[in-house]
């Protein structure tokens, strides 16, 4: 009886199997036609210029994406990042770096990167132990002030590597959700591939800005001249993430198809892009310029 049994019950199970496969490829299919890297809005507008140039990145490491509600910074739920928005709305117009951009991303324990972490960009500082009942001290000495934090227990440490941040904030907008994760599983395939576990971290942020540009990335890492930049790139697929790692981080060279702008002066790279741009403008200016012009009598002017 017991092999009868099974001889059954195997078939119904591998049928249901096939079945629960068949709807999550489905589920999967539908997805990325409506909200991922198949979706029609893919590549309708030019990414250059979609992110204004700014000086300094901010990052507040707070449990995972899968957590985060909509809106991180108005969560009763969430005291720490409310409390710091709260703070950022009341301090902005003191902080001596003005364009300061302030995020949270994903606390992952296994990469060093703990509840309550400060990541400062260009800096390549790390902070630790930022909780709600300190955050006024911290932001006033060290965002405000550009000092040490006086109130920092569990002191100060230096980032090394490059630092990809992915936008997955799912519940925030579904493009993220559906587009980040994948592409966060293939950055980590990819870097592993390639031997550089230790040289480049990969972490999901909050809304960035920019849904439509889905999958949102932006990249930490030394330009040419060994300057940390922060380069944003949209529209990015797994089939990009190969070059993003080969060539924005081993050789600086942005991605131009893909780039949104970027954290800091402008680099060798996209001077030379601006450059011919400005000398296409200039050639066009000259043909406008020489352009014949109809001589129509007009009580002896010339129009």
């Amino acid at each position: 009886m017991p092999l009868l049994s099974h001889t059954i019950i195997t078939p119904i199970l591998s049928r249901n199997n096939r079945r629960c496969f068949s709807l999550m490829a489905a589920s999967a299919a539908f997805d990325d036609a409506k909200h991922g890297f198949s979706r029609p809005e893919m590549y309708k507008e030019n990414l250059a210029g979609t992110l204004d140039a700014y000086d300094r990145h901010v990052f507040l490491c707070y449990k995972n994406h899968l957590a985060w509600p909509p809106r991180l910074e108005a969560s009763d739920a969430d005291p720490l990042p409310k409390r710091v928005a709260t703070v950022w709305r009341a301090r902005k117009n003191d902080i001596a770096v003005k364009q300061t951009k302030i995020t949270v991303c994903e606390a992952r324990e296994e990469a060093g990167f703990s509840d309550g972490d400060a990541l400062i960009f260009p800096d390549m500082i790390k902070y630790r132990g930022v909780e709600e009942s300190n955050v006024d001290v911290f932001f006033n000495d060290v965002i405000v002030s550009g000092k040490e934090w006086s109130g920092g227990k569990q002191g100060k440490g230096v980032l090394k590597g490059s630092h990809i941040f992915v936008c997955a904030h799912g519940s925030r907008d579904v493009r993220c959700g559906v587009c980040g994760p994948v592409l966060m599983d293939k950055f980590n395939e990819e870097i592993q591939l390639r031997g550089l576990k230790d040289q480049i971290s990969v972490l999901a942020c909050s809304h960035i800005g920019g849904h439509k540009y889905a999958g949102n990335v932006i990249i930490f890492s030394p330009g040419s001249d060994g300057k940390i930049m922060g380069h944003w790139y949209g529209y990015v697929t797994p089939d990009d993430v190969a070059a993003l790692l080969d060539r924005q981080i081993a050789k600086g060279e942005v991605i131009k198809k893909l780039w949104r702008g970027q954290m800091g002066p402008p680099g060798a790279e996209i001077k030379d892009a601006v450059r011919v741009l400005m000398g296409f403008l200039a050639a066009g200016l000259q043909v406008l310029m020489i352009k014949p012009q109809k001589h129509i009598k007009s009580k002896g002017a010339i129009i």
